[in-house]
C-alpha cells in the first residue's frame, strides 16, 4: 500500500466492524411465498454489481433468526462461500430499513461507531478489496472467506471527518459515472437498429428512390435465391463430418466464423485436404454468399478472394451467386435484412437444434433491383455503415475510459487524494485506539447447523 497521509492509519476490518455470519435453514425451512411471520433471506446470487437485486428472494421463519442476523442500513452483505471464485467476496451494502436477512453462505460486515458506512461501503467496489479476497478464498473444492480473513484485509482509515467528505464525493462523481454507462448502454441497440432501418430501406427500394427516377431504373424482379445461382450450381451445405487436422489442413467455416455481414476467424477448425476434396460443391472460390442453416441462425457474409479453396461444415449453406445477374453483397444484405431474417426464421424447423432446409433456403423470396442499382445501393449501405462504424468505435473509446474511471476514482480515494486533507481533523489513529477501547465484538457466530442449508 503507497504511503497515507499522516492524519490517516490502516486497519484490519475486524478493526472497525463487526462480522455475523448468516442463517442456517433447510429445503423444508423455507419458501417462495412472503408469509408475516418470515424474512425475505439475501443469498450470493442476490449481490449482483455492487448492489441488492431483490428478486428471487426465499423467506424463512423468524424463530431461525437472531436480532443481529436482521439486516440493518450501513451493513455489508458478502457472498462467504461458492465453487466460483468470481462470487466469493462479492458484496453490497444494505441501504433500506426494510426487514430482511441473510443466509449462511454470506456474512454481514457492520460497521462499527465512528465509521462512516458509505465510506467503509465504498472500499468494497475497490480494486485493492477485490484482488486480496481472490488471493484469501482460494480453496481446493469450494472458496470460502472465514471470519478471520477479515482480519487479514486492511482498509485505509481516514479521519472521520474526511471519511464523511469522500463518501460525500464518490456518492457525487460515481454517480455521475454511473449515468454515463447508462446512456452509453443506450447507444448500442440505437446504432444495431439503425444498421436494421438502412438494409430496410436498401432492400425496399427507399434509399435509391432518387436514384430510380434519375436513371429511370427498371421495376424489381420478383425471383429466388436458387434463381440468382451461377448456371449447373445449386444452393448447398457443406462437409458433413469434420473430423479434424492438426497442420496443413483446409480451413473450413462454421457458425460461429459466420456473424451478420461480417466473419470472426478466430477459432476456425481445419480438415484433411481429402476430405474437403469430396465437398468439391462447397469449395470455394470467392465470391459465394454464405448463410447459416444449422443452430445459430441468421449469419450472412460473402466470401472473399483470400478464401479460394476453404470449404464450409454442414451448418452453413453455400449461395453461388450469378454475378452478371446479381451483385453478392447486395444478396448478403438482403439476407441479413430484419424481413428476411423473419423468414428465414419462420421457415426453421426443429426445437433444441433449429435448421432451414435446403430447399426451403433455395425458395428465398427475394426483390432484385437491375444490377447497376445494386452496385449503388451496397455503395450506400457502405457509407452509412461507414459512419455507423466510427460511432460504435468512438462508443466504445468511451465505455472504456468510463469502465477505468470507477477503479480510478476509487484508488485515489482510499489513497487520501480525491478531497484535501484538513489538518483539523482528528488523526484516524484516535478514532481507531477507541474503537480498540470499547466492547470487543461479541456478535453471536450464528446457529448450529440442523441440517444441511438449502441450496
Amino acid at each position: 500500500m503507497s504511503k497515507l497521509p499522516y492524519t490517516w492509519t490502516s486497519c484490519s476490518l475486524l478493526e472497525c466492524s463487526n462480522f455475523v455470519r448468516g442463517v442456517t435453514y433447510t429445503k423444508n425451512d423455507a419458501s417462495d411465498i412472503e408469509a408475516p411471520t418470515c424474512l425475505p433471506l439475501v443469498r450470493a446470487n442476490n449481490i449482483q454489481a455492487g448492489k441488492l437485486d431483490l428478486r428471487d428472494l426465499v423467506y424463512v421463519p423468524g424463530t431461525l433468526i437472531s436480532a443481529d442476523q436482521k439486516l440493518r442500513a450501513g451493513d455489508l452483505v458478502i457472498a462467504t462461500s461458492s465453487g466460483s471464485i468470481s462470487v466469493v467476496g462479492k458484496a453490497a451494502q444494505i441501504t433500506s430499513s426494510k426487514p430482511m436477512t441473510f443466509g449462511a453462505f454470506c456474512g454481514v460486515l457492520r460497521p462499527r461507531d465512528g465509521i462512516n458506512f458509505r465510506y467503509f461501503g465504498h472500499f468494497f467496489s475497490s480494486q485493492a478489496y477485490r484482488q486480496t479476497v481472490s488471493d484469501l478464498a482460494r480453496g481446493v473444492n469450494i472458496n470460502n472467506l472465514k471470519r478471520d480473513h477479515f482480519r487479514s484485509i486492511a482498509i485505509p482509515l481516514a479521519p472521520a471527518q474526511e471519511q464523511q467528505r469522500i463518501a460525500d464525493k464518490l456518492d457525487t462523481v460515481l454517480a455521475r459515472v454511473d449515468a454515463v454507462n447508462a446512456r452509453l448502454a443506450r447507444v448500442a441497440p440505437l446504432l444495431k437498429r439503425f444498421r436494421q432501418s438502412v438494409l430496410a430501406a436498401a432492400t425496399s427500394g427507399r434509399l435509391t428512390a432518387d436514384w430510380r427516377i434519375t436513371q429511370e431504373a427498371a421495376p424489381l424482379e420478383d425471383v429466388t435465391l436458387q434463381e440468382i445461382c451461377q448456371t449447373g450450381r445449386v444452393v448447398t451445405y457443406g462437409v458433413v463430418k469434420l473430423g479434424e487436422a492438426t497442420s496443413g489442413g483446409t480451413p473450413c467455416l462454421r457458425t460461429s466464423n459466420v456473424r451478420w455481414l461480417r466473419f470472426e476467424l478466430k477459432g476456425m477448425k481445419l480438415i484433411d485436404p481429402s476430405l474437403s476434396a469430396e465437398y468439391g460443391r462447397t469449395v470455394l472460390r470467392g465470391g459465394e454468399v454464405l448463410v447459416n442453416v444449422r443452430g445459430t441462425l441468421g449469419g450472412v457474409a460473402v466470401a472473399t478472394e483470400e478464401m479460394a479453396g476453404w470449404n464450409v461444415s454442414r451448418e452453413v449453406a453455400v449461395v453461388p451467386v450469378n454475378e452478371a445477374m446479381a451483385n453478392p453483397d447486395f444478396i448478403a444484405l438482403w439476407i441479413g435484412s430484419d424481413e428476411c431474417q423473419r423468414w428465414l426464421t419462420g421457415v426453421a424447423k426443429g426445437v433444441a437444434y433449429t435448421g432451414i432446409n435446403i430447399e426451403d433456403l433455395r425458395a428465398l423470396p427475394l426483390r432484385l433491383p437491375e444490377k447497376l442499382e445494386q452496385t449503388e445501393i451496397v455503395r450506400r449501405v457502405e457509407l452509412l455503415f461507414a459512419f455507423a462504424d466510427r460511432l460504435e468505435a468512438r462508443l466504445q473509446a468511451a465505455q472504456t475510459a468510463t469502465t477505468r474511471l470507477t477503479p480510478s476514482l476509487l484508488a485515489k480515494a482510499f489513497r487520501g487524494e480525491l478531497v484535501p486533507q484538513d489538518p483539523n481533523d482528528e488523526p484516524a489513529a484516535e478514532l481507531l485506539r477507541r474503537l480498540a477501547q470499547t466492547k470487543p465484538d461479541t456478535t453471536p457466530r450464528g446457529r448450529k447447523t440442523r441440517a444441511r442449508q438449502a441450496t
